[in-house]
């Protein structure tokens, strides 16, 4: 099993998130951020990885940027050297009106670029830029090259959902086993 912790208690937040890559996509979320919380239920549940996370803080933007830096740090622990993964992921979701792009290279080299196309301020109890800011720092944390953004879209809800699920797909594709591969997926043997 491929299984990733990842703890950590500072003055601002606690955050606890475990994740099992080889998983059925169980979610056991409780940040106290009901949109995060729906977000990561989400991610859960088109990525097939099992996620927990129990996240505690201050202030809406310190949960939810810890959050994201414990689940990038998790999966890449449950990763280990990456032998045998797909490594590359991508995926196109509708969600009602929005439609949604993701790409994801497992590469160990964090870039990240997102465009939601959001126009309102909040989306339920969740600024809409921390919602940018979570998939920035998972990507970072994840040291994952990352690019998600929306084609087009009339509702910010939609627009942000349909985004995580493309992201949730491109995981589960990138951090899947390849029968066909042997040993680490680049042409340096190392990623």
């Amino acid at each position: 099993m491929r299984i990733g912790k990842f703890f950590r208690k500072t003055k601002e937040t606690e955050v606890e998130v475990s994740v099992n890559l080889d998983g059925a996509g169980t979610a056991n979320i409780d940040t106290k951020i009901e949109f995060l919380n729906h977000m990561l239920r989400s991610l859960a549940t088109h990525s097939l990885i099992d996620i927990t996370v129990h996240a505690r803080g201050d202030l809406v933007h310190h949960i939810m940027e810890d959050t994201a830096i414990g689940l990038g740090e998790a999966i890449l622990r449950a990763l280990g050297d990456g032998e045998g993964i797909s490594r590359f992921g991508y995926a196109i979701v509708p969600m009602d009106c929005s439609l949604a792009f993701a790409a994801v290279d497992l590469s160990r080299r964090p870039y990240v670029k997102v465009d939601l196309k959001l126009e309102g301020k909040m989306i339920e109890d969740m600024p809409c830029e921390n919602i940018i800011h979570f998939i920035e720092s998972l990507a970072i944390s994840l040291r994952a090259n990352v690019h998600v953004w929306v084609q087009y879209g009339l509702n910010d809800h939609h627009k942000a959902e349909a985004a995580f699920k493309a992201l949730a797909l491109s995981l589960r594709q990138a951090v899947s086993i390849d029968p066909r591969r042997k040993g680490i997926p680049s042409s340096k043997g190392v990623i």
